[in-house]
């Protein structure tokens, strides 16, 4: 049986005090994908939303 690969993964949400990116993560994010990510990851009001990669 051919073992799976794992995909490259290109959209990362955030909001909600959540995000799958962070402020570490400029160059595949952008500045505002990254920024937005870590203002969710610390508990700042951001609506919810996605960033998509620059991959």
């Amino acid at each position: 049986m051919a073992k799976a690969t794992k995909a490259p993964k290109y959209v990362y949400l955030f909001g909600n005090k959540k995000a799958d990116g962070d402020g570490s993560m400029k160059p595949l994010l952008g500045g505002k994908g990254a920024n937005l990510a870590e203002m969710a990851r610390i508990g700042l009001p951001v609506p919810p939303g996605f960033t998509i990669t620059t991959e």
